[in-house]
């Protein structure tokens, strides 16, 4: 199911909003050094880009969107550690672009869910949920959102034609 998950979220975009580059590439790390092939490689999920500005997301599909830590629910932590990387390596192989993180998680049944927006390093890292229990045009109009507060882009809605019968 996470697989489904993230392909639906890349393709949503891909096919909903047009004006923006919608790619899922490997990110680079920003090292130097004799074994640069041991590192991890950072494969995104979705990256948005328009007018100098990316949105890395990356989908995660998990029973529970919280962790629990001495019984206070908190964002999973290597969740985090993991958007933060994508972000940081990103910004310094491109630094004359702006370059924000989220993490977008499938809403569960939990009382408690996050909708944060941090500040980090100098970057702007969020974390969300996307309520997939609703019916598509409302799932449609959370994802056009995060388009709009991250791009200030509205999608542009064609006028639909009903022929009678």
């Amino acid at each position: 199911m996470h697989k489904l998950y993230e392909k639906f979220i890349f393709q949503y975009y891909y096919q909903e909003f047009s004006i923006l580059t919608v790619r899922a590439p490997r990110i680079l790390w920003a090292a130097s050094g004799a074994s640069l092939a041991r590192l991890p490689a950072m494969q995104s999920d979705v990256v948005l880009s328009h007018n100098g500005r990316i949105l890395i997301i990356d989908a995660k599909y998990y029973a529970r969107t919280m962790q629990m830590h001495f019984d206070k629910p908190t964002i999973h932590s290597h969740n985090l550690y993991q958007i933060f990387t994508y972000v940081k390596n990103e910004q310094a192989n491109q630094p004359q672009k702006q370059v924000s993180g989220m993490l977008l998680y499938a809403r569960t049944d939990e009382e408690t869910q996050p909708d944060e927006i941090y500040q980090m390093s100098g970057n702007q890292i969020s974390v969300r949920t996307l309520d997939l229990n609703r019916d598509f045009a409302q799932i449609a109009a959370q994802l056009d959102e995060i388009v709009q507060t991250h791009f200030g882009i509205q999608k542009a809605h064609e006028k639909q034609t009903v022929y009678a019968q």
